[in-house]
């Protein structure tokens, strides 16, 4: 079956002499995982994750990060290295995840973007506003306040700001908000104008972009298995564990499955509830994420799941493809 393509117009044309990046997108459960090892293995791939939450250490469970054995199959990058009390932004992941890059490139291999961050895959290929850096001092007084009087008081604040930027950001957002208000009152501009002053598009690569499309029922069936795992499979312990050692403090237990989980240990939910909710928030978040993903420009587009046969197959042709062509334009 012939993968679709879908066009968009804010492609980037790359010159001949650039190598490859393939960048492997879906929503959850849709196998991003089993497809990225088994191109790594074929092509001499680096993998570099781009799941906003698998970054973080110390949470294994409910983010479904590869397993120790996955990962000896091939090298990957930017799992378990932020602190479970940080917090990442889209901009500052997209430094990283740049330098990652950089790095396999010089070494020849083939670099394999992995994830289902939205957010964070448009910060790597297709850039942010120029923003200024991060203030630790006046995020934690934006957090005291959000905590002291809601969130609908920073959502206030911005609107005051930046009515356009608060237009755009949902009132229970604090991260978003905290992070406007921060670019505001740093910069002394509004957002929405950095916003229209451009941003600062990945280069040095031809992007290979290799979408997972599988049908929508038979993946809810598989979300729904995956969570009912990671509820068997201890999260609830590792949740209980993390809130002890952390409490509030750490960012992902705010997460898909992690908040449900806590919700079940402070006996807002039964055992039966927080999984059915945490299967649900699941399939909310598939759905989100392919609404996202679909604005993607150039995306090939496979109907199966990534550990089956025929999706390997095809994306390994793809990629077999693009690797040919970079070769006779730079022979």
């Amino acid at each position: 079956m012939e993968p679709a393509l879908n066009v968009g117009a804010d492609h980037h044309q790359n010159t001949a002499a650039e190598p490859l990046l393939a960048v492997i997108l879906g929503p959850t459960a849709s196998g991003k995982t089993e497809l990225s090892l088994a191109l790594a293995e074929k092509f001499a791939g680096e993998i570099v994750n781009c799941d906003s939450v698998a970054l973080y250490r110390e949470f294994d469970i409910g983010t479904a990060k590869p397993s120790l054995a996955e990962r000896a199959r091939a090298p990957h990058h930017l799992f378990d290295y932020v602190a479970p009390t940080q917090d990442v932004t889209a901009g500052e992941y997209a430094r990283q995840a740049r330098q990652v890059l950089a790095e396999i490139r010089s070494r020849r291999h083939l670099p394999i973007v992995v994830g289902g961050t939205g957010l964070y895959l448009r910060a790597l290929l297709d850039g942010l506003f120029r923003g200024p850096e991060r203030s630790e001092d006046l995020r934690e007084r934006l957090r005291e306040r959000a905590a002291n009087r809601g969130s609908g008081y920073l959502h206030n604040l911005l609107r005051r700001l930046d009515g356009v930027a608060a237009g755009r950001v949902h009132p229970n957002d604090v991260p978003k908000l905290i992070r406007a208000i921060e670019v505001c009152l740093t910069s002394r501009q509004k957002m929405s104008e950095l916003w229209e002053q451009g941003r600062d598009p990945l280069r040095g690569f031809r992007i290979l972009r290799l979408g997972l499309d599988p049908e929508r029922a038979v993946l809810y069936e598989r979300i729904n298995e995956r969570a009912g795992r990671m509820f068997e499979g201890g999260l609830i312990d590792e949740t209980k564990k993390l809130m002890e050692k952390y409490g509030a403090s750490a960012r992902p237990l705010v997460s898909l499955g992690y908040k449900q989980a806590a919700q079940y240990l402070r006996g807002e939910l039964t055992r039966e509830q927080a999984l059915g909710a945490a299967q649900q928030a699941h399939r909310n978040y598939a759905k989100r994420q392919m609404t996202w993903f679909r604005k993607e420009p150039e995306v090939f587009w496979f109907k199966g799941f990534g550990n089956e046969e025929q999706t390997q197959r095809e994306a390994a042709r793809r990629v077999e493809t693009s690797l040919s062509r970079i070769g006779s334009e730079t022979g």
